[in-house]
């Protein structure tokens, strides 16, 4: 299948899906049409060697974290992934290697696809003390307003955690929130407000 951006007037067509290799817990687009699409429509990834690209013209791979690149592969079938030989991934294989790096990426996977469903763009949010950053339009446009931290099954945390995230949220001038998934297997957010006596 053929899919070309129509939102930007180009002629570069990319056939769907898209080769991405898979190496320890990242998953690379070498193909430059293909690095350009995936972050025209969605920002997904992150060209190597650009921090914040000012545009979607660029000539680089493209590298996707586990959380991106599952979301492509299992919800949008845009990728196939390859190990660094050449030979496919199924889902089972992806998911024991993804679950090897993150301790709770199914829990943390459903979080990021319900929001990335919503139509929002998520990133990691690391460099805040939280899993994601969400976007409402992508890095570039508008700066991201929430944080998400998941809080996976039977892990607690504490006031002073929720306290120390919380004000390095509002210092950034962030929305933290906590996401859980319930007993149904869905994701719920509780955000906080701050406010002085």
């Amino acid at each position: 299948m053929n899919l070309m951006n129509e939102k930007e007037k180009t002629n570069e067509e990319v056939s769907i899906p898209i080769s991405a290799y898979l190496f320890n817990n990242i998953v690379i687009v070498f193909d430059y049409a293909s690095s350009r699409f995936l972050y025209k429509n969605g920002f997904f990834g992150q060209p190597i060697g650009i921090k914040k690209p000012k545009s979607f013209d660029f000539n680089r791979p493209l590298q996707l974290n586990l959380f991106e690149a599952l979301y492509l592969y299992k919800k949008k079938g845009w990728i196939k992934i390859f190990d660094m030989y050449g030979s496919e991934i199924d889902l089972d294989l992806y998911m024991k290697i993804a679950k090897s790096n993150y301790e709770f990426f199914e829990q943390e996977y459903l979080v990021y696809e319900h929001l990335r469903d919503k139509g929002y763009v998520v990133r990691s949010g690391l460099k805040f003390g939280a899993r994601f950053a969400v976007y409402e339009y992508g890095p570039g446009i508008d700066h991201a307003p929430f944080l998400i931290h998941v809080l996976p099954d039977k892990v607690s945390i504490s006031a002073i955690d929720i306290l120390r995230t919380g004000r390095l949220a509002t210092t950034v001038r962030k929305k933290f929130i906590i996401a859980v998934i319930n007993e149904f297997g869905k994701p719920e957010f509780y955000g906080f407000s701050w406010f002085k006596p």
